[in-house]
């Protein structure tokens, strides 16, 4: 990985029994978008993002039935759960002693001096963590008059000068993010950010937007960021089904050849050769395989005759025309078939995959040979 800077060690803390910091893989969360108080609603889309491979979800605390739902909420997920609060502290509270794994609080807006105390003495207890989360509109007012408006530099002071009550408090399980709306200035405040603490930090480009400026927008933004050895954590911010943030954010660790989350799916841009269906076949193979965890490189190729050698460091894939579809393993053929069934043949082979998989690990573990 020539192109990525040595990732920086910072403190570990433990959300739940995540560990977060100190080298440890970079974790992907998400955020519910359903009424936290709506318990069916809400452990229903956690149950889907835990099989997407969500590591953290957060839900917003916005009332009393919100955080007293959190318990319930609790005993049907397997991943821990991060309480967002915003402006009134008991909800905090409220939220810590009904089985939160952490909170997310911005200081600032949380209340005066004895209510965040009360909130930390109260994490403290639980023993959690809580994430100083700054966000670009959420800065005090003396400190946007002092750096003339919203600026990294500003985001930083803010975050740092919320770390130094807490700690003041002998509280240190804390994390940190920094997130403005636009990339230039997220990129510059994490920079900055990570300079001058060793804390954990999470990342992520915040109101994003819809699906295609969202991805670009946070491909660019926690991808360069990564790039260059800064996050513990991330999440991709979309106007979307939260499912998709986790997707692309296993993607952008992909990209970075930073972990490997379920199958990667190669496939060409077609041309005047191709006269298959490919978008349809793609997407057919994507759902398919939207929540298996095999870490494969699977290619999709729109043409018999370029794409076992254009493809053949994946694991497995397909390629067809002409009526004809094969299958190939490593650039090689090892089937030929009727091109109406190159979905079914590619599904057929990645569940023998598995099962030779599961197989060499069962062997493994029988002559104490697995890795640890």
């Amino acid at each position: 990985m020539p192109f990525l800077t040595r990732r920086k060690q910072t403190q570990q803390i433990k959300v739940g029994n995540v560990k977060v910091g100190g080298l440890a893989p970079i974790a992907v969360q998400s955020m519910t978008n359903t009424p936290t108080q709506d318990v069916t609603a809400t452990v229903s889309q956690i149950q889907r993002l835990e099989k997407a491979g969500c590591e953290i979800v957060r839900v917003a605390v916005p009332d009393e039935a919100a955080a007293a739902a959190i318990t319930a909420i609790k005993k049907e997920i397997v991943i821990p759960l991060i309480a967002d609060i915003h402006f009134d502290y008991r909800l905090a509270l409220a939220a810590v002693r009904a089985g939160a794994d952490g909170l997310r609080i911005n200081p600032g807006n949380i209340g005066g001096i004895k209510k965040v105390k009360a909130v930390v003495d109260c994490a403290r207890d639980f023993a959690i963590p809580i994430r100083i989360g700054v966000n670009s509109g959420s800065l005090e007012k003396e400190i946007l008059k002092k750096y003339n408006g919203v600026t990294p530099a500003a985001m930083v002071e803010s975050a740092l000068r919320h770390v130094a009550f807490l700690k003041s408090l002998d509280f240190h399980s804390i994390k940190i993010s920094l997130k403005a709306s636009d990339v230039a200035r997220t990129v510059e405040a994490y920079r900055l950010l990570a300079s001058q603490t060793d804390l954990p930090l999470h990342v992520g480009v915040t109101e994003a937007g819809a699906l295609f400026p969202g991805i670009v927008k946070s491909a660019l933004g926690i991808g360069m960021l990564l790039a260059e050895g800064i996050g513990d954590t991330l999440r991709v911010s979309l106007t979307r089904d939260p499912v998709e943030e986790v997707r692309v954010g296993y993607e952008i660790l992909r990209a970075l050849e930073i972990r490997r989350h379920g199958p990667e799916i190669v496939s060409c841009p077609t041309c005047g050769r191709c006269n298959i269906d490919l978008f349809r076949i793609v997407e057919q193979v994507e759902e398919a395989l939207r929540t298996t965890s095999l870490p494969l490189k699977i290619a999709i190729m729109g043409c018999v005759v370029n794409g076992p050698g254009e493809a053949q460091e994946a694991d497995l894939g397909i390629a067809g025309g002409d009526g004809t579809g094969i299958l190939f393993r490593k650039g090689k053929v090892v089937k030929k078939f009727p091109q109406d069934r190159l979905v079914h043949v590619l599904l057929a082979e990645v569940e023998r995959y598995r099962k030779e998989m599961d197989s060499e690990s069962a062997k493994k573990r029988r002559f104490g040979t697995a890795e640890t």
